[in-house]
């Protein structure tokens, strides 16, 4: 059997992930006050400034974020998109459950019960599209 390497530290927890998704729905940088606020409005977690600060700095170190201030305001920075992260995980994804068979991986999405025929539509189309 092939042994999967998958690259370690690039990973974010289930919590840098949800303060990772508020970043990027901000689409720029945000106060950590902001920050704060709205990982509690939307999804109840209500982090001290000093567990924020914890995560911000982990997630700097694997390269998702760039933390600095402006006088007495710490602010966060993406630095790596949300597109390019979700691409990171689904080669990953490819990789481990498909034997790296991308056609292996969509087939998996079009037998989903959730999958709506618009949406196979859709899917079908931008395959098509692949092609030009």
């Amino acid at each position: 059997m092939k042994h999967i390497e998958l690259e370690e530290g690039r990973d974010l927890t289930s919590c840098e992930t949800l303060i990772m998704k508020t970043i990027w729905d901000e689409g720029g940088d945000i106060s950590a006050i902001d920050l704060r606020r709205k990982l509690k409005e939307r999804y109840g977690k209500d982090y001290s400034r000093t567990t924020l600060a914890t995560f911000l700095v982990k997630m700097s170190d694997k390269g998702f974020v760039k933390n600095y201030r402006e006088g007495r305001n710490a602010y966060v920075h993406a630095v790596k998109s949300e597109q390019e992260y979700k691409q990171e995980l689904l080669e990953d994804t490819k990789q481990f459950w498909f034997a790296g068979k991308a056609v292996d991986l969509v087939c998996t999405l079009f037998r989903q019960k959730t999958v709506t025929k618009e949406e196979l539509e859709e899917m079908r189309r931008r395959l098509d599209g692949l092609d030009d």
